[in-house]
């Protein structure tokens, strides 16, 4: 599948592209067209992956790239996939943002720049690359890059962020995130204990807060983690959160 010539309007690209990933059936497919994207842009390498999927076994978690080969070995062999920093600071911002940029985003310990680095000796030295991260489910991104020297095709970020979110809305319709099924129903005062679970609450707390009995305000709470089969409050909150029945202001309110 061909974007078309070099000519296109970025605005037309980006457009085209979230069309032809909607009717892709297999990854293969969607791997071609963002090859073809990727070129279209003006970068030399791409990689679509759930960071999970650099420590997991293959077919687990969403990876699509064309990363020189010797680099990905070294990634998946050395165990420095677990400290890229360009998958660290794309979990601490919501925009795309160019390599460079790294050290405003997350603070660059030794191990990174030393990671940043071995990069560069492959070829990999100025990308940019699209945060994908979707409450509950592994941290992803969409990353371009330039060969060498080769200077970031500025013009064209705002079209590769477009392209890089329609990639991964694709990857996920066509490869959801393994491990994540429906959320269990939980019924209004189920979601209120919740919420006073995840504020520290104990059941006497939360029966004087709702005006119910402690026993009520117990069972209510064990009903909540029999819903997610758990055994403790702290994976009860942690389930809450993961799927967004509450938020971390709910779980850590501000201060003052």
């Amino acid at each position: 599948m061909s974007l078309g010539s070099g000519c296109l309007p970025v605005r037309r690209l980006a457009d085209r592209f979230g069309d032809e990933a909607a009717s892709c059936a297999s990854l293969a497919e969607l791997r071609g067209i963002l090859a073809d994207a990727s070129i279209e842009l003006g970068f030399d390498h791409f990689a679509l992956l759930h960071h999970a999927s650099l420590g997991s076994p293959h077919g687990t978690y969403v990876r699509i790239d064309n990363y020189p080969e010797g680099w990905v070995g070294e990634l998946l062999s050395s165990g420095l996939a677990a400290d890229d920093p360009i998958h660290l600071a794309s979990r601490h911002i919501n925009t795309g943002f160019a390599w460079d940029e790294v050290g405003s985003i997350i603070r660059l310990t030794s191990r990174h720049k030393a990671i940043l680095a071995r990069s560069r000796r492959f070829g990999l030295r100025s990308g940019f690359t699209v945060p994908a991260n979707v409450p509950g489910e592994p941290s992803a991104s969409c990353s371009f890059a330039v060969r060498g020297s080769a200077r970031l095709p500025l013009e064209r970020l705002r079209c590769a962020e477009l392209i890089g979110a329609h990639a991964f809305r694709a990857a996920r319709r066509i490869h959801p995130a393994a491990g994540r099924g429906e959320r269990p129903h939980l019924s209004c005062r189920e979601l209120q204990c919740l919420r006073l679970v995840a504020m520290g609450k104990t059941d006497w707390e939360i029966s004087r807060i709702l005006g119910i009995n402690v026993e009520t305000a117990r069972q209510y709470v064990k009903r909540a983690r029999a819903a997610y089969d758990t055994v403790s409050r702290t994976q009860l909150v942690v389930y809450g959160l993961r799927d967004a029945w509450i938020s971390f202001e709910d779980a850590i309110p501000p201060s003052g």
